[in-house]
């Protein structure tokens, strides 16, 4: 129970990690608000969650009209926030010259003018109650070139430099803000542009999850679940000393090279010899 006595306002908390996240406070003793655009999705979730732990409050995280609703109820659990966690995010592909200018800037807007708008309506409230923490869910696309992103890897890679400002800015007031970078995880975000994939190619989702875990070490995709145990210790006492910090949760991803590891599932053997 590391986050008793905890209030958390998770944005994106109808379903992906933002879900996962609000799940594992609430097992962990915080009371939750979670918000995003489809109210039936954040139902579902409250009603699965024990009784009197979890407001919801549907809105955009563009709007700052909603981005108020969503601050004032998350205050009326218990007059107060300890956590932010912004979650809410869209993807949309296209490189610099296939995309729609209108849909770059909505990805722009959700992906990091959202946080951005979150953190400034949240962060007086944990400087009035004496600290807090801020959990920004990147991606390793933020870190990392992917083809055909640009607005959503550009959104990405300005987040976690969003949150290294502010822990620099707001350390002095016990406010810690940290941002996690996910590789590929088993999220609606990615089940319908791989879905596609399998259709077009004549596979199946599955078969579509298990080539891409090729190139991951721990040969598996994350489920929303490991990104969640990851926010957790953030919110908690058990990271009292970490800030500005870029938590890449991947299943070691990062540490490849893509040719080399390319190279060797097509070749079917270690570049090196056994």
């Amino acid at each position: 129970m590391k986050l008793e006595g905890k209030v958390a306002l998770i944005t994106g908390g109808g379903t992906g990690i933002g879900e996962a996240t609000g799940r594992r406070f609430v097992t962990e003793g915080a009371k939750i608000c979670i918000v995003g655009r489809r109210a039936e999705q954040l139902q579902r979730v409250a009603e699965s969650l024990p009784q009197g732990t979890v407001l919801t409050c549907p809105g955009s995280v563009t709007e700052p009209e909603d981005i108020e609703r969503m601050v004032t109820k998350t205050l009326t659990i218990a007059g107060k926030i300890d956590i932010l966690v912004n979650s809410a995010g869209v993807s949309e592909r296209g490189s610099v010259t296939e995309s729609d200018p209108a849909e770059w800037r909505k990805t722009i807007e959700t992906n990091l003018v959202g946080p951005y708008l979150l953190m400034r309506a949240v962060i007086p409230h944990l400087i009035k109650n004496g600290g807090g923490s801020v959990i920004n869910i990147s991606s390793l696309g933020g870190m990392r070139s992917i083809p055909h992103t640009s607005a959503y890897s550009a959104s990405k890679a300005g987040l976690i430099m969003l949150t290294q400002q502010a822990a620099l800015d707001y350390g002095p007031d016990r406010i810690r803000c940290n941002v996690v970078c996910p590789g590929l995880v088993k999220t609606p975000m990615i089940e319908g542009p791989f879905t596609s994939m399998a259709e077009t190619i004549g596979s199946d989702l599955q078969s579509i999850y298990g080539a891409a875990s090729k190139g991951v070490p721990l040969r598996r995709l994350a489920e929303p679940d490991d990104i969640a145990g990851s926010c957790s210790y953030l919110a908690s006492d058990d990271s009292s000393y970490v800030t500005g910090v870029t938590l890449i949760v991947d299943g070691g991803v990062a540490v490849c090279d893509t040719l080399a590891t390319s190279l060797d599932n097509f070749l079917g053997n270690k570049l090196m010899g056994d």
